[in-house]
């Protein structure tokens, strides 16, 4: 008997070219997992924004992934939606 793992990350490691998951094997936490990092690398732009002109939108954007992420440890649906859907409009 084998054993299988479903890693929510494995999406990553896929010939995807976007990174982002897709297919009928796509679910709410691959998608919400898949916005995270991508609003994280938003962070990381917005912080290398000379003289502090991107703090404001850093904080927001950490504020955010901190309640996403929240979201996902505490698995409730209704907020990893909300946080999806919130995530999705971040640029």
């Amino acid at each position: 008997m084998t054993s299988t793992t479903n890693d929510p990350l494995d999406f990553l490691n896929n010939d995807n070219n976007s990174g982002k998951p897709a297919g009928p094997h796509a679910d709410l936490v691959q998608m919400l997992l898949y916005e995270i990092l991508r609003v994280k690398e938003l962070i990381a732009y917005y912080d290398s924004i000379p003289n502090g002109g991107g703090k404001l939108g850093s904080s927001i954007l950490s504020e955010l992934v901190a309640e996403a992420y929240n979201s996902l440890v505490n698995y409730d649906v209704v907020l990893m939606k909300k946080y999806y859907d919130l995530l999705q409009h971040c640029d």
